[in-house]
């Protein structure tokens, strides 16, 4: 099959959408499909790779993060692109400017399309100072994926809430992780020797954007009770975004080791000793995988991967949602016990074992399949416009 995938991030780019978007697209590649990726133009180059046809549109940054693009409406170019290479179906992954107008133009054209839903954007209004415009984004959101095919969720649990904001074409399609990259042996002393951790030091790990959104304070608050116990005890964050500078002016004893690839990221992972995730605006968070497959005990909010993989004083630490005294008691009761957090450790890597990257890949890849049989290529006459 032709597949196109439309996302408005993408590697070199570091976040959760980006590397779920490359994964899908590499995976079906490697499978044999051609995939026509469409994207923002961003300034580092990604290498090009084989089965992945890339489309450079116009796009702009995104305030507040410069690092991150979103792509300009493009329903025009889109078109002429899309009957020159007609894909037998869409997959787009974000509801930007260029994901709307992909799918319009794929609605016009009778090409298939489905979409992701990878952010809460209803979530960040509040930690933005603009909760007012909550209602708005919720409707923006319902029209958008109201228009697809299908959207497809990582949980059941986000899979029912969406239904109850009226997004009533949910369908299931889970994550997964690389358990020979996410791995314990990657375990680095030499690295820990430059957090000032010797092996009986705790460290907890933060991964991801140092953002307003991410619940930033409850972690800070979380580790000061696990100081109050240990006060040997590192904290090392991973990651860049908006808040980081005022992070680290606050807290000079925090380690920022910046944003992270591929073993670098495994071999920071595999060397921390437990990952606390205070985020509540997550709709999945990939990183909780990465670190259960590290061999980690997570404690996070029982929502996303949370909710579906921690199991409750056995690889983790489920918390209520909005249970702050719960979150910050069960990090530092983890943090004083480091028998308790090689046993959940070795339970975590194990809980990881079953989540196949290719199962994923096939779950997709078929519904993609059963989209273009239901739809087969019915031409219309209507232009497409932006």
């Amino acid at each position: 099959m032709r597949i196109g995938i439309v996302s408005e991030t993408y590697p070199p780019e570091v976040n959760g959408v980006a590397l779920t978007v490359h994964s899908l697209a590499a995976g079906l590649a490697r499978r044999g499909h051609s995939v026509d990726l469409i994207r923002p133009r961003q300034a580092l180059p990604h290498d090009d790779e084989p089965g992945i046809d890339v489309l450079n549109m116009h796009g702009g940054s995104l305030p507040r993060y410069p690092g991150l693009r979103f792509g300009l409406p493009a329903g025009r170019k889109l078109g002429r692109h899309w009957r020159d290479q007609r894909p037998d179906a869409v997959y787009i992954a974000t509801e930007g400017p260029l994901g709307w107008s992909a799918i319009r133009t794929a609605r016009r054209m009778g090409i298939p399309v489905s979409s992701g839903f990878h952010t809460r954007f209803d979530h960040y209004a509040d930690h933005y100072g603009v909760g007012l415009l909550t209602p708005l984004v919720r409707h923006y959101l319902r029209r958008f994926h109201q228009r697809a095919a299908a959207t497809l969720v990582p949980t059941d649990a986000l899979s029912q809430e969406l239904r109850r904001m009226g997004i009533v074409n949910a369908r299931l399609l889970r994550r997964a992780v690389d358990t020979q990259l996410f791995h314990p042996h990657r375990r680095d002393d030499d690295l820990r020797g430059r957090w000032g951790a010797d092996a009986m030091t705790p460290v907890v790990l933060y991964v991801g954007r140092i953002a307003p959104e991410k619940n930033l304070d409850l972690a800070v608050r979380a580790f000061a009770a696990i100081r109050r116990q240990n006060p040997h005890a590192r904290y090392v964050w991973v990651g860049d975004g908006p808040a980081r500078a005022d992070l680290q002016q606050a807290h000079p004893d925090f380690i920022f080791a910046g944003v992270q690839r591929g073993e670098a990221l495994a071999r920071h992972f595999a060397s921390a000793d437990l990952f606390v995730f205070p985020s509540l605006s997550e709709t999945f968070g990939n990183v909780i995988l990465e670190a259960l497959a590290a061999g980690l005990p997570v404690v996070a909010y029982a929502e996303g991967a949370a909710r579906e993989h921690l199991v409750d004083g056995i690889n983790g630490y489920p918390i209520a949602c909005g249970d702050a005294e719960a979150f910050v008691d069960a990090a530092a009761r983890l943090a004083s016990n480091p028998g308790l957090i090689r046993h959940m450790g070795r339970a975590a890597h194990a809980s990881m074992a079953g989540l196949s990257p290719d199962s994923v890949i096939r779950d997709f890849e078929t519904l993609l399949r059963d989209m273009a049989e239901e739809h087969p290529h019915e031409h219309l006459a209507t232009p497409a416009h932006a």
